[in-house]
């Protein structure tokens, strides 16, 4: 499942909207993030991992490697 996706799932879970999801970053990241400027980045597939683990920080979420 790609990122885009899951992303959308995840902020559904969390009736989280990108505009919230913005608001928030930017005030963790102290950097401004947009919902524009989100939507772009998920969907030219340029999004950071840093950028992934501070949503799902935010959700609640924790990103885990496992051995397949």
């Amino acid at each position: 499942m790609d990122i885009k996706r899951q992303l959308k799932i995840l902020l559904t879970l969390k009736r989280v909207s990108m505009e919230e999801l913005a608001v928030k970053m930017t005030e963790f990241a102290g950097k401004t993030y947009t919902p524009a400027m989100l939507y772009g980045k998920i969907n030219r597939d340029t999004i950071s991992f840093t950028e992934c683990q501070l949503i799902a920080d935010i959700l609640g979420y924790r990103i885990e490697f496992v051995e397949k």
